[in-house]
């Protein structure tokens, strides 16, 4: 598997969270429903996101699988495997939540591929560094 490809794509992907969730906590309580006061929590949850998206950027050069990275390889999976599930979850309270449907299933997909790489060996190729 192309673990650079995977890491690149989960990084852009949450840096991108990251930075709507930090910079228009605001706007995005109000657009979920949420009251003022949860903008500060959405704001923690940028930050994180923006801190991952920063580690997997890092660490996309490495090689990742089996012994190998390993605890980026587990936060990763840890991550993408609890959000899919807390997501599918609350997508299934409400018939008309489509937008956490899309993020349930981009999270299984994470998921699935960073349990991939997580259990399985990474190919070791030939080619002089």
């Amino acid at each position: 598997m192309n673990t650079k490809l995977l890491m690149s794509v989960s990084a852009v992907t949450l840096g991108a969270a990251g930075i709507m969730l930090s910079f228009f906590p605001e706007e995005l309580s109000g657009s979920l429903g949420m009251n003022e006061a949860s903008a500060i929590l959405l704001q923690v949850l940028g930050a994180s996101y923006f801190g991952f998206a920063m580690l997997n950027w890092t660490a996309k050069a490495n090689l990742i699988g089996g012994i190998y990275s390993k605890p980026v390889a587990l936060g990763n999976l840890a991550h993408f495997v609890m959000a899919a599930l807390a997501l599918a979850k609350f997508a299934f309270s409400g018939p008309n939540l489509s937008y956490i449907w899309v993020a349930a299933i981009a999270y299984a997909i994470f998921a699935i591929l960073f349990g991939y790489v997580f259990f399985t060996s990474p190919a070791l190729s030939n080619k002089p560094s």
